[in-house]
């Protein structure tokens, strides 16, 4: 046992979980990029598809992305250049910009999703276990 109250035990636990953490995350990225994303747009596009109807601002897409305003906003000038998302004023306060996805971004973000659930359901069971061994006593 360490100073700190860890054991090399918790050391490989603590290694094995970041290491089937980043598995899954190498092939997020991968797939994104696959369909001519960055991983940042992809999870963009996947926020906006789980907001409410009328989607999201840019100050809660900054917020979900634990990105800054002026960043997130660089990521909605370039969807929306590729066709991806739309922005639209809402109806409620003509200020209020909310941005939603295109024909397009549904079918981009269908597709990603899809094969992200699969890997989830072959990744996972290795992933529940290695976060398990971290957080047994």
């Amino acid at each position: 046992m360490t100073a700190a109250g860890l054991s090399d035990q918790d050391y490989r636990c603590l290694a094995d979980f970041r290491h089937e953490l980043r598995r899954f995350l190498a092939f997020s990225e991968a797939r994104a990029r696959a369909v001519g994303l960055n991983p940042q747009q992809h999870q963009l596009l996947l926020v906006v598809r789980a907001s409410a109807p009328e989607g999201p601002s840019i100050g809660v897409l900054a917020e979900r992305l634990v990105l800054r305003h002026h960043s997130v906003v660089e990521l909605v000038d370039r969807l929306e250049g590729a066709g991806f998302i739309v922005r639209v004023r809402s109806e409620q306060d003509r200020r209020q910009v909310r941005v939603q996805l295109t024909p397009a971004g549904e079918g981009v973000l269908l597709e990603l999703s899809v094969d992200h659930r699969d890997e989830l359901r072959r990744a996972g069971p290795r992933l529940v276990r290695a976060l398990s061994r971290v957080l047994e006593e």
